[in-house]
């Protein structure tokens, strides 16, 4: 991580206290996520529900996919 100053408003500077405070996180953590929002980049739980979402989502024409998916890796990358 990159250590960086900003200047907050007084008001700013309490209602984020609060906030952290009420949500068990910190204020570099909700800043973090501001920053990530304004730039459109996913936050760590978002890419989290994502993946969940797609799991099952594809079919496979191997039928033993779940049980032997380190196999078929490893052919994939011998390949």
């Amino acid at each position: 991580m990159v250590r960086t100053q900003i200047q907050l408003t007084e008001q700013q500077a309490h209602r984020l206290r609060r906030v952290a405070a009420d949500r068990h996180t910190s204020v570099s953590a909700l800043i973090r996520d501001a920053v990530d929002r304004t730039l459109d980049l996913p936050d760590a739980d978002g890419v989290r529900r994502r993946a969940i979402g797609a799991a099952g989502v594809f079919a496979s024409a191997e039928g033993d996919l779940a049980q032997r998916h380190d196999e078929y890796a490893a052919d994939a990358y011998a390949e």
